[in-house]
């Protein structure tokens, strides 16, 4: 039977499963950002989230829509490591043995946290070896579960609690939004999101933001139809660089999107400059693409209300020094 797309019931249904678990995040603000960008923007801070980015929501979610049985098989997963430290975080909280697999050029601090977590990591080249070939080899093996980190309803549904903490803060501000700009990867939070925004203001834009060379979403969207990368990886944003967009993602953001936003790894190193010396807060590349776009198409939406995802914070030290340096 196919997956069945999940909806804003979905949603309001995860909220309740992850709030004893996961941080409801700040949507903060910043003059110094509005005056940079042009806009008047609000940060969902999902790096301050458990683990350090949205992905624990989901993997929380899913994980606790398993039954007792079903976790005692184990899980498995494949992730460079937010996806994979959401799982072994959830995995930790039902007492199931988690196995991720990441790939060897991975952020160090990642595969590390995700170790201390409790999780087996097994790593792959993903230059030059197969990984969904692994992923079925190792749960023939063992007889895990898999949890993909967006091509799953419950997944999704999870990371679109993010979208409906946006939602309910600003109707309680009495603030309707111009725009909502989402750090899209597979597109599991984006469509999330798009769901839980468009039920509340569906006059918002919703826009996807990913690194130059691996804009699968923005050219899936112009194209209507899923297209590739043609390379595995070569992006700083290694959160957010996937083959393609998800089917079930891509399903829900085909019709709820607006335009794709593209910066380079130099625009995602500034943001990350930016979070922290006028945010205060430390953001990883791929959880910075969002903000990039703001400060970069900010000026063509002058005056516009605009919520922007910091969707993780995982940044490996030399990765911050360098971005600091730029």
């Amino acid at each position: 039977m196919p997956d069945v797309l999940p909806d804003y019931d979905a949603i309001l249904e995860a909220a309740k499963t992850i709030e004893k678990e996961a941080v409801r995040t700040p949507l903060l603000r910043c003059d110094a950002l509005d005056t940079a960008s042009g806009c008047k923007v609000y940060v969902k801070a999902e790096n301050l989230q458990r683990t350090g980015s949205f992905k624990f929501r989901g993997a929380y979610n899913a994980i606790s829509n398993l039954s007792d049985e079903e976790r005692a098989q184990g899980i498995l997963a494949s992730s460079s490591g937010n996806h994979a430290q959401g799982v072994a975080a959830a995995c930790g909280l039902f007492k199931c043995a988690a196995t991720i697999i990441m790939p060897s050029d991975a952020p160090a601090t990642k595969i590390e946290r995700t170790k201390a977590l409790g999780a087996e990591i097994v790593l792959y080249d993903r230059a030059t070896e197969d990984r969904d070939a692994l992923l079925t080899k190792l749960a023939g093996e063992r007889g895990c579960l898999f949890v993909h980190p967006f091509e799953n309803p419950m997944v999704i549904a999870g990371q679109g609690t993010t979208g409906l903490e946006v939602a309910q803060d600003m109707e309680a501000m009495d603030i309707t939004p111009d725009r909502v700009i989402a750090c899209t990867g597979g597109g599991g939070l984006t469509a999330g999101m798009a769901i839980a925004i468009h039920h509340h203001f569906p006059q918002a834009k919703i826009n996807s933001a990913e690194p130059e060379g691996f804009d699968d979403y923005k050219r899936s969207l112009e194209a209507g139809k899923i297209v590739s990368n043609a390379k595995p990886s070569g992006s700083i944003c290694d959160a957010i660089v996937t083959p393609c967009p998800g089917k079930l993602s891509f399903a829900i953001n085909s019709n709820l999107l607006d335009a794709g936003l593209i910066v380079s790894d130099k625009e995602a190193l500034a943001a990350v400059k930016f979070a922290y010396e006028e945010l205060k807060l430390v953001v990883e590349p791929g959880g910075a693409v969002a903000l990039a776009s703001v400060l970069k198409f900010g000026k063509q939406w002058k005056g516009e209300c605009v919520v922007v995802t910091l969707s993780g914070g995982n940044i490996d030290p030399d990765m911050f020094a360098r971005a600091l340096a730029v």
